[in-house]
């Protein structure tokens, strides 16, 4: 579903990471460790398309990223999100963008990250973690089978880190892939991750 053949990122005279390999099937989650600074969020924007590769190639179920491509459903420490809009509005907005995955709805995807009750509160009213369930919501929603999730654990509780386990897990179970970043393996709900196909990387 995803691969990467010998690939750099350079900005500047800079090496940011590289060169790197490695294959990403359906149904596994890859994740990336290391400290700020080491490359993750720059990695992932490579992937994703956002940036061009120093040397080297993204490939997506076999073709380059400039041969047209499945969607993914992106996630960066932004989160995509107005903060002037609800979750819900937020969501619409996104659906009339990219669609929703079959069976999905906004109602039932906010009702899977907890934001029952807080549907309609403008974002700028609401936590860091409740910010980054919406955004979750959103990946959760997308029609995409890739995910590429740049420190999904930010700003959640220990409840939070269970669900984004349980999403990952979900979303492999259906056949999904994804690829997430993290500072490392100290997440109180990790081990539910480690039961699924996974490769630890260093960018």
């Amino acid at each position: 579903m995803l691969a990467a053949e010998a690939l750099c990122f350079h900005r500047g005279d800079e090496a940011i990471f590289g060169p790197m390999e490695f294959l990403l099937d359906a149904g596994q989650v890859l994740m990336v460790e290391g400290g700020n600074g080491s490359g993750k969020t720059s990695l992932l924007r490579v992937l994703a398309g956002l940036l061009e590769p120093s040397s080297g190639r993204v490939l997506r179920h076999g073709r380059p990223l400039d041969d047209g491509h499945a969607a993914i459903a992106y996630l960066g420490h932004m989160g995509g999100l107005k903060l002037d809009l609800s979750a819900r509005e937020n969501l619409r907005f996104s659906a009339r963008l990219t669609g929703i995955r079959q069976g999905a709805s906004i109602g039932s995807s906010l009702l899977s990250v907890g934001l029952e009750g807080f549907e309609d509160t403008p974002l700028r009213f609401l936590s860091a973690g409740q910010r980054k369930r919406a955004a979750l919501a959103g990946v959760l929603m997308a029609p995409a089978a890739l995910w590429l999730l740049d420190e999904p654990y930010a700003n959640l509780d220990q409840n939070g880190h269970v669900l984004v386990d349980r999403l990952l897990e979900t979303h492999a179970a259906r056949g999904g892939a994804a690829l997430i970043s993290s500072h490392g393996l100290s997440h109180p709900a990790v081990s539910t991750l480690s039961r699924m196909p996974m490769v630890c990387a260093h960018a």
